[in-house]
């Protein structure tokens, strides 16, 4: 597979004004609602939807009409629309759901035109007939999109650029490419084929890997992205809600210089971290965007995103571990975990350095919680020293655990479903190890502490639990890195024996602190973070 570095080269960039009078935007990016609805009514509906919601223009899908009479209907719609309209009637084999006659499709598409449509989109395909039929008619304005869309794959960079040059020879206005990720790689050819772009270019990846492309295409030059105007309700795979483009990826400040960080991980889409920078990177008034990287292999992915543009990740399941090899520099506690949740691309010369913020935040939300429980006082040494600290897992966040447990004086003992992986970190950290399943009858003692560090427990299996709950009895506290939900059946069943809990939330806030000072610099805003994790 080809490897390609993105490069960073001005876009046609200039400040604009939202088509709503809404705020200065850094970006000519325009924001598409697609309105797909199966009666004129509905269309019309939404179109005012899509105007609140402060979309620069809808996208008309005729195929997704039940019943359609077009001169009249198309007079409703371009009339009534509040906002320009891009008119799409895509047939079945583009993947869209017209099946009828061709002849008439196209004809639709000529009396939009007519009628006083913005713009409409036409397949390659039938694109150069259509664009001969309509020379010398063709309105001022009016600009025609011509589209390619890939179901299977993301083509090479040499491909895609022939194909560029194909769809230009059509006499399109704006080329559309549309293509499928099988790897997240597979992204950064098609920004390099935008930004390299001497033509108005759309190019979007569709499905859940290619979610960036969706993002960045405005730090990339592309002319408009699609948003939707609800969860769920997409037109293409992989398409964000507007409200998400806005509210949680700042879409209209992205720009040219805008630096690029996100978390790193398999599943990722549940990750508030997005939420938790974006706001913080808004507030401080850095030029950074936080977005979620859906990684299978993580030194491709560092190889393929190799400029400086790509400045910082965040690193969670299952990558925590290769990351240590795929950095340049590990930082040494980081290397004596062996674990990175936190990677940084110096900018000076691109190299990486690895770190770990997860003990930290983890173990001092331990402390506190002991400290509560026990009404000490943190000057009396770390309430961790001397008991018996029982880690589940022994993945990156295991071993984090693990190691500042010991750091602090805990005796530690490693639980794992294989028992091998489980007595490999205990040799590593100087403790105990036991298989998962003998884990419910061990009590050696009573006033334990348990820390889950596996998945067991996350959205959506939040009936799984890592341990029967007559076994939490022995312990004083528990400690579970899951945070979606925010109370695990582990944590509720834990609090109903007695135990004191704390969240996954705790560690998520508490290493996110450090992880923002390395990517910005600044100091991390700590009541903001505490506050935009409250509403979860």
């Amino acid at each position: 597979m080809d490897t390609v570095n993105p490069l960073l080269v001005s876009s046609a960039s200039g400040l604009k004004m939202d088509v709503n009078g809404g705020e200065m935007s850094k970006n000519p990016t325009l924001i598409c609602a697609p309105i797909m609805a199966d009666s004129i009514d509905k269309m019309v509906t939404l179109m005012a939807k899509a105007k609140a919601s402060t979309a620069d223009l809808v996208e008309i899908r005729l195929d997704s009409l039940k019943n359609f009479n077009p001169f009249e209907d198309l007079n409703v719609l371009i009339k009534q629309c509040p906002l320009p309209t891009l008119f799409t009637y895509r047939p079945v084999w583009e993947g869209g759901q017209y099946g009828g006659d061709e002849k008439k499709r196209l004809d639709v598409l000529r009396l939009a035109m007519e009628l006083g449509a913005d713009y409409i989109d036409v397949e390659l395909k039938v694109a150069h007939e259509f664009i001969k039929s309509i020379g010398g008619k063709k309105p001022e304005k009016f600009q025609v999109i011509v589209s390619s869309h890939n179901y299977q794959s993301t083509p090479s960079v040499e491909e895609l650029g022939n194909l560029v040059v194909k769809i230009q020879s059509t006499g399109a206005d704006i080329v559309k490419i549309a293509t499928t990720a099988i790897d997240i790689t597979d992204v950064a050819r098609i920004f390099q084929i935008t930004v390299h772009s001497q033509v108005p270019i759309i190019g979007l990846v569709m499905g859940e890997r290619g979610l960036i492309s969706r993002i960045l295409c405005t730090k990339f030059g592309g002319y408009l992205t699609f948003g939707t105007l609800e969860a769920g309700v997409v037109s293409a795979p992989g398409q964000p809600t507007i409200n998400d483009l806005l509210n949680l990826y700042n879409f209209r400040q992205l720009g040219p210089d805008t630096k690029v960080y996100g978390i790193i991980g398999n599943p990722v889409g549940h990750s508030k971290s997005p939420v938790l920078y974006n706001e913080a990177f808004k507030s401080a008034g850095f030029n950074g965007v936080f977005v979620h990287l859906l990684v299978d292999d993580l030194e491709m992915f560092l190889r393929t995103y190799s400029s400086t543009d790509f400045a910082g990740f965040s690193c969670t399941i299952p990558h925590k571990e290769t990351a240590v090899k795929c950095c340049d520099e590990v930082d040494p506690v980081a290397k004596s975990i062996g674990a990175v949740n936190c990677i940084i691309r110096r900018q000076s010369d691109g190299k990486l350095f690895g770190y770990n913020t997860d003990y930290i935040g983890a173990i001092s939300a331990i402390e506190d919680g002991l400290q509560a429980r026990y009404n000490m006082s943190s000057a009396a040494g770390s309430p961790l020293a001397g008991k018996l600290f029982v880690v589940i897992g022994a993945g990156g966040a295991g071993k984090a655990l693990a190691y500042g447990a010991k750091q602090k004086g805990a005796r530690v003992v490693i639980a794992n479903r294989t028992y091998e992986r489980a007595r490999e970190l205990a040799n590593v950290i100087g403790g105990d190890a036991l298989s998962l399943d003998d884990l419910a009858r061990f009590h050696p003692e009573d006033g334990m502490i348990l820390a889950n560090t596996t998945s067991i427990g996350m959205q959506p299996n939040i009936d799984q639990t890592p341990m029967p709950k007559d076994a939490l009895k022995y312990y004083s506290l528990v400690f579970d890195a899951v945070y979606t939900p925010k109370i695990t059946r582990l944590l509720r069943e834990a609090e109903e024996t007695g135990a004191t809990i704390v969240s996954g939330l705790e560690m998520f806030i508490g290493q996110a602190y450090e992880q923002f000072e390395r990517f910005t610099g600044l100091p991390a805003p700590k009541e903001q973070f505490r506050r935009t994790m409250s509403k979860y």
